[in-house]
Formats: structure tokens, C-alpha cells, sequence
């Protein structure tokens, strides 16, 4: 079990900033995840970058139950 760390809209998708998801991929985790949290969270997902231990990863990586699956969507803001 992986453990899934969501930021920004991601974790207000979920109404949670972290959980822990059964999944020998990451695309098993984030499925697990969508099934879970529902159609707003796989809204946001498709906007999404993932890494796994503070590397990106594809949804074909495999994930470890020591392993971090982070979900951070696309930042904006600052000023010129």
C-alpha cells in the first residue's frame, strides 16, 4: 500500500491531503484513487504531473508499500 500524497486542487478533490492505496503501479494506485474519490478528483488528475519518491513517474512505474505517490497539479500565481 503506497501512500498518496494530493496537493493543491487534487487534495480538494479528495477532501483529504493523503491515504493509503493498494496498487502494484502507479496507475493501479491513481485508479484506486479516482474509485475512491470520484469524477472531480479524475477531472483534476488529467491536469496532474505524479511522482513517486520525488521523481516523475508514468502510470506504468511500479510502486512499493515504502513508496510515496505524490499528485501535483499545475501551479500558478506570482506577480511581473
Amino acid at each position: 500500500m503506497a501512500v498518496l500524497r494530493l496537493f493543491a486542487s487534487a487534495r480538494e478533490a479528495a477532501g483529504t491531503g493523503s491515504d493509503v492505496i493498494d496498487g502494484a503501479t502507479v496507475g493501479e494506485v491513481l485508479d484506486r484513487a479516482v474509485d475512491r474519490y470520484g469524477a472531480g478528483f479524475a477531472q483534476v488528475l488529467t491536469t496532474c504531473r505524479v511522482w513517486v519518491n520525488g521523481d516523475a513517474a508514468e502510470r506504468e512505474a511500479a510502486v512499493s508499500p515504502s513508496d510515496e505517490v505524490a499528485v501535483l497539479p499545475p501551479v500558478s500565481g506570482g506577480t511581473l
